[in-house]
């Protein structure tokens, strides 16, 4: 029998014990989720795009292998410390250019995967024709969110190109430099929204749960039961799918009628967070009609703005 430790049992043991931060695996992270993708693509109503994705999954996991981004100096950690900032902001626009090559060769991949339709084959050239500053802009819309400048079918590539760089950054800084952050529900490494949590098991981490970052994929501890968009501990439900998955479940909050999903490694070990997100359409769509809203959306399906139209 695995033990869960409840809400009052974590907030009375000694947090300076607790593991905080939970660093990307830079070895195996990207290969993981391609893995779980393929796996939970049969099941999913837009299984066709998950295989893509779990294809663009395995060239960031080559990627990140040969990729070395410029680290934070010391001084700007140092900054960050004082000021309780992320550490590797992704609200800069002083970006390490060498994302740019890493969507070219994200591109490249996915290409010789075999899976490239006409329709995503004008993405790609698309892509590909944007200059250095054309780029750069499309990836300050999609690291703030700003929706409607951006191209819907584009953004995952420049965010799976984001990814690697991010995941890089945090895969390699020492996560005694983390600070905490004043604001509640975003990444300390880089500031970023999480994509899901996860309630771990296993030695240290047995029975925490941990958000994980959509952009560089660093975990953070947060206690259960409480909303990891508004910090709130009041109006919390767990909602799943009848005959669905027992691991998956949508935590809602109705102080800010937001959710965000979570998964238990004790009813699913493979669980993963941003693949589990992704595949599970369905969820998000009761949770709509139920009347919440996504705290954040998943890095890899950007949603369509509505036209004015």
């Amino acid at each position: 029998m695995q033990r869960i430790l409840e809400p009052g049992q974590i907030e009375s043991i000694d947090h300076s014990a607790l593991p905080r931060i939970r660093r990307p695996e830079r070895a195996t992270l990207f290969s993981t989720r391609a893995a779980r993708l393929r796996e939970l693509a049969g099941a999913s109503p837009i299984g066709g795009y998950i295989r893509l994705m779990a294809s663009l999954a395995d060239a960031q996991q080559q990627a990140l292998l040969q990729v070395s981004a410029t680290m934070p100096s010391a001084e700007s950690i140092a900054l960050a410390q004082q000021h309780s900032m992320p550490i590797a902001p992704s609200s800069t626009t002083e970006r390490d250019p060498v994302w740019r090559d890493v969507l070219q060769r994200l591109l490249d991949r996915v290409e010789a995967a075999g899976l490239v339709t006409p329709p995503l084959a004008r993405v790609i050239d698309g892509l590909r024709m944007k200059s250095a500053q054309e780029l750069d802009a499309l990836a300050d819309a999609v690291l703030a969110l700003r929706f409607n400048e951006v191209d819907p079918a584009s953004a995952p590539f420049v965010m799976a190109a984001l990814q690697v760089v991010w995941t890089d950054i945090a895969s390699r800084i020492d996560e005694r430099a983390v600070p905490y952050l004043d604001t509640p529900g975003t990444c300390p490494v880089c500031g970023a929204l999480p994509v899901a949590s996860i309630v771990r098991v296993g030695g240290q981490y047995q029975g925490l749960r941990y958000l994980q970052c959509g952009l560089c994929s660093t975990e953070w501890h947060v206690v259960r039961v409480k909303c990891s968009n508004c910090d709130s501990t009041k109006g919390i439900a767990y909602h799943g799918i009848d005959g669905g998955s027992e691991a998956l479940k949508a935590e809602s909050c109705d102080e800010c009628h937001t959710y965000r999903k979570i998964g238990y490694q004790e009813k699913d070990y493979d669980f993963e967070p941003l693949a589990d997100d992704l595949a599970s359409l369905t969820l998000d769509l009761l949770m709509n009609e139920a009347g919440y809203r996504r705290s954040s959306p998943n890095p890899l399906l950007w949603p369509e703005v509505p036209s004015d139209e």
